[in-house]
Order: C-alpha cells, then structure tokens, then sequence
C-alpha cells in the first residue's frame, strides 16, 4: 500500500497518477475527498481529513509500505517552524510506530550552505526532513528547485499586462525545475522496493535561468512581449500581506527568497543524471503548460 498526502495539490495529484497508472494500491489523505476527480475517487482508498492530524495519520499508515510526504501550505501560520515541523510530528511519530518501510518527500536544497541556517521556508524544512530521518525510515528527500509552475501564480499580471514580479534582481540565475518532473521521480521512488538508508535527491532542472531569460521564453512562447519588473522587499511584502499571509510567514519567504539570491541553491553541480531526472526545459513547459493556461483565460496578453 503506498500512502499520498495531498492528493489535490500540483505535485500530489500527478504521483497519484503515475501511481495508480502503474497498477499498485493507493490510499490518500484529503481534506476535501470531492476534489478528487471522480475517476480517482473510484480506485483509491480515501483517509478523510488532515495529514497533521494524529488520529488521521494512524489510520492511512496502518499497513502502508511506502509514503509520500507532501507539507501543504499554510500561508496565515504564526510560526514558519511549527507550520513545517510541528505539522510534520504526528506523522512522524506514526512512521516509527506503525513499521511504514520507505518514505519520500518534497523538500528545499540549500543543506550544508551558510544560508541554509537562514533562509526562512527551506530551513523550516530541512529540519522537518531530519525529523522524518530520525524516526529511522528509508527515506528519500526530494530537494528541489524553484517551481517552474510558480510563474503560474502571475498568469493575470502576465496575461493583462505582459508583467511578472518577484525581488530577485532580472540577470541572476537561478535553478528551475518543473513539478511535474519532481512527481515523476516521486512515483518511481514510491514504486521502487528495493531502496534502503536515507538521502537526499537533488532536482535542479536541466539549465540555468535569469528572470530576463524567463520574460524573453514567455515572450518567444505567448507570441507577445512579457518583462520581468523587480520589485522592493517592501512592496512584495505588501503584496502577500494584503492576500492574508501572516507577518512570520512574508519574513520566512523573503529570507528564503534573500538565502537563493546569494547562493542557497548553487553548491551542487549539475550533472548528467540531474538532467535525466528533471529534463523538462522552460520552453517546453511555456508551450505546454504555460500557453494553454493563457489560452484557457481567454485571450493571449
């Protein structure tokens, strides 16, 4: 039995589906058992509730072999520690008791990096993965780039006025990689039986992009000009705030977002097999997820 926590969100919902298209087992853990599209709901068994909740996490690992491990979001969180770690405990404590072999999960890269110490989200889960490593499980950390999928948050300002934002300055270079290269090697990890101890997986997509390299893809994809405008600390700060994202939380994303600009993500070298496991450039998601997210809203920007 192989247990996904959630299911409804950008990266769980496609291990269910490189799961369940393999043939094994499914349980998940939902909050909302009507977001699951009707065809999934049919062939997996459905654990009601949260998976930060003691009672809800003893139940789906009861006789589960292998977990994924999937933090939601909780952009209103009084503390960034107990929003990863804390949510994390009952979990953890289930994995040690109930015998689950194989964990994988959904982490940051940056460990071992001075700005690891302070870089607001990806500290916080660094330390919820050495909580799952310490209750002994196989466990496989999934460290990950940037989100390709996050320009998706900007689609209105791209699309009505050919603008996106952030703070990091237009020619730094950063790694991104695209979610759902990042659930394919969840899927073959979770499938696998054979795994033992405990690593890190980095995921750093196959290139390196600026933000200027990013508008100038949009721009060749959509047919149309798209810049990138960085913004002050300041106004994004007023930005998230106004979405209802607590004080702790806009401090914990603009350390992370300060950490990356100076080198949290750069220590590890790309490598052939880096590639191999994330191969999907930002082109080609612009043409294949990014455009027909525009076309689906309507008219191009």
């Amino acid at each position: 039995m192989i247990v996904i926590t959630a299911p409804t969100g950008n990266i769980g919902h496609q291990v269910v589906d490189h799961v369940l298209a393999a043939g094994e087992p499914v349980r998940v853990i939902a909050r909302d058992p009507a977001r699951l599209p009707a065809d999934v709901r049919e062939r997996v068994e459905v654990v009601q509730g949260s998976h930060g909740d003691a009672r809800v996490v003893a139940q789906a690992f009861d006789g589960a072999d292998a977990v994924f491990w999937l933090l939601p979001s909780d952009p209103r969180a009084a503390d960034v520690d107990e929003s990863f770690v804390g949510f994390t405990r009952p979990a953890a404590e289930a994995m040690r008791g109930l015998g689950v072999e194989r964990v994988v999960d959904v982490s940051a890269l940056g460990r071992g990096t001075p700005q690891a110490g302070r870089a607001g989200h990806v500290t916080a889960s660094l330390a919820m993965d050495d909580l799952i490593a310490g209750t002994g499980v196989a466990f496989r950390a999934l460290t990950a780039a940037g989100f390709m999928d996050n320009v998706l948050r900007q689609l209105r300002t791209i699309k009505e006025q050919g603008l996106f934002f952030d703070v990091i300055p237009p020619d730094r270079e950063l790694r991104v990689v695209a979610t759902r290269d990042i659930a394919a090697v969840a899927a073959r990890l979770l499938l696998d039986t054979t795994w033992t101890g405990q690593e890190e997986i980095p995921l750093l997509g196959p290139e390196n992009l600026s933000y200027n390299d990013i508008a100038a893809v949009i721009s060749d994809v959509l047919g149309t000009s798209v810049q990138y405008e960085q913004i002050p600390a300041q106004a994004l700060t007023e930005r998230l705030t106004a979405r209802g994202m607590s004080g702790a939380m806009v401090q914990s994303m603009l350390d992370m977002l300060a950490a990356k600009e100076s080198g949290l993500d750069d220590a590890i070298v790309r490598t052939p097999r880096h590639v191999i496991d994330t191969p999907t450039t930002f082109r080609q998601w612009c043409e294949e997820v990014l455009k027909p997210a525009v076309h689906a809203t309507g008219r191009q920007p």
